[in-house]
């Protein structure tokens, strides 16, 4: 069993031609298992390694190294011992060796140009919030550039989380219509899990998009903006040219300012470095095919269907057919999109709302629910239990309101009817609705409790078994009443 980080150096040395053998002896391990893992790359994983007594302390011994390099260990464990730390010298020795590697020289900065559709870098940059209605959205830009031709993308998001990084990565694939053989990454959490000089862990599923793609990933070193200069100079560029002197209505609106920007000023303009346009000095570049099968990057989460018939997210309430109620649905989400499925079946798909404490309600879902009470009402057993008064009514949008088993419930309450009489489940109604107890056991268990059943005589039992569970609504004796009343009045 082996970890992601190395699949992926398997996956990219026999991109290169190297041979199973090859690999194997680079790598130092079995030749089988790299055939086994080149054949099938999905495959269970070893956990990391659990991280070491002193990662909490790295940031501090980091500093202690800048004010004095050659500091011995016995005095780094002194100021740890004060600073909480209980282990050996031992662990610190070791570290110290690791972190004086030839990795921690200072190098003096060179500038190098890439061969074409060699290397793309990458950078995030915050733009302040954007306004829906009540609600205050952070804005953020991802910018990829590739390096040799200064071509330039950039798209806007709300967040910064691992799938719209994959998303961004993917739009600007599409946008330049292949990738790269690399790219460069500063040590973003979605890039970069942990580094210790130049020892990288780089976060599984960055490593599992790039897979994909056949792209080798680069780190900058910390406080190392140089390394990827031309990135740090789109970001400035963006700036101080598309954002000024600027209104946006969404999300969309920036984007769609953005997508405009690039195809009218910032790839067509002379390059200050190349002194050639961007986008022609991009015919020269030959990128890598994109896959024929692309991956879904957006965020998957699991729902569960409210009585209201919606799912709730992000502070907003999206509608979901009715006969979902109750179910957990997965809800799949981009910038734009909220998708609802059903297993594997898609069940919905809203437009995004930003704005929060919103219901987004889809118009044949509210109608199928007003057919589905129409239909209820209009069901002999439920007219029938509904005719008993305004309490069984009540009842009745209580036991809809329980979501259980609506016409089981009405059915058995109806037969305790017949062994009990209407004043008797009427009574019982009324004791059961003070304490929202809602269903025909709560009922019976009433009933058993404060009344003795009438005398009970078998009805004629007929052949059909449909004909034996007709039950008539029960009369309003106040009709019968303004009936008699008003006939008196022509008499006299």
């Amino acid at each position: 069993m082996i970890d992601k980080t190395t699949l992926f150096e398997i996956t990219r040395l026999k991109n290169l031609g190297w041979s199973d053998r090859k690999i194997a002896r680079h790598l130092r391990i079995d030749r089988t298992t790299v055939k086994k893992y080149v054949e099938n790359p999905y495959q269970s994983f070893k956990k990391p390694p659990r991280s070491s007594k002193l990662t909490p302390y790295l940031d501090r011994i980091d500093q202690w190294l800048d004010q004095d390099p050659e500091v011995k260990a016995t005095v780094v464990l002194q100021r740890l011992h004060e600073e909480g730390f209980g282990g050996k010298i031992t662990i610190v020795r070791d570290l110290l060796h690791k972190l004086r590697g030839p990795q921690k020289k200072r190098k003096a900065y060179i500038r190098f140009e890439s061969d074409p559709g060699q290397q793309m870098q990458i950078d995030w940059g915050h733009f302040g919030s954007l306004p829906y209605g009540n609600t205050n959205r952070k804005l953020y830009a991802l910018a990829v550039i590739e390096a040799y031709s200064r071509m330039l993308y950039v798209e806007f998001t709300h967040s910064q989380k691992q799938h719209s990084l994959h998303q961004c990565l993917l739009n600007a694939f599409l946008f330049f219509g292949g990738a790269p053989q690399e790219i460069v990454v500063d040590n973003m959490l979605t890039a970069v899990i942990e580094r210790q000089g130049s020892l990288v862990r780089f976060n599984d599923a960055f490593l599992d998009f790039l897979r994909i793609f056949k792209i080798t990933p680069v780190a900058c070193n910390p406080g190392a903006p140089y390394e990827k200069g031309k990135i740090e100079a789109a970001i400035k560029y963006i700036r101080r040219n598309f954002w000024p002197l600027r209104s946006f209505e969404d999300l969309i609106d920036v984007q769609t300012q953005a997508r405009h920007w690039l195809s009218t000023v910032a790839n067509v303009r002379i390059h200050q470095t190349t002194g050639q346009k961007p986008d022609e000095r991009f015919e020269d570049v030959n990128l890598k095919s994109l896959p024929d099968l692309l991956p879904d990057c957006r965020e998957v989460c699991l729902l569960k269907v409210h009585k209201d018939f919606a799912v709730r997210l992000d502070g907003n309430t999206y509608t979901t057919p009715p006969w979902t109620i109750g179910k957990k649905l997965t809800v799949k989400t981009d910038m734009a999109t909220v998708t609802i499925y059903h297993g594997s079946k898609k069940v919905v798909t809203h437009q995004r709302c930003w704005q929060r404490h919103c219901r987004i309600e889809y118009k044949a879902h509210t109608e199928q629910v007003k057919k589905m009470k129409k239909r209820l009402w209009q069901d002999r057993q439920i007219a029938a239990f509904a005719s008993l008064g305004a309490d069984a009514r009540l009842y009745l949008q209580g036991l809809i309101e329980a979501k259980v088993a609506i016409k089981k419930n009405v059915s058995r309450i109806l037969d305790l009817k017949i062994e009990y009489g209407s004043a008797a489940i009427i009574t019982a109604i009324q004791i059961a609705m003070t304490y929202n107890a809602f269903g025909a056991d709560y009922i019976k268990n009433i009933v058993y409790q404060k009344m003795t059943p009438r005398k009970k005589h078998p009805p004629v039992k007929l052949k059909k078994d449909d004909l034996n569970r007709i039950t008539l609504n029960e009369p309003s004796l106040a009709e019968y009443d303004a009936h008699v009343m008003k006939r008196r009045k022509k008499d006299d």
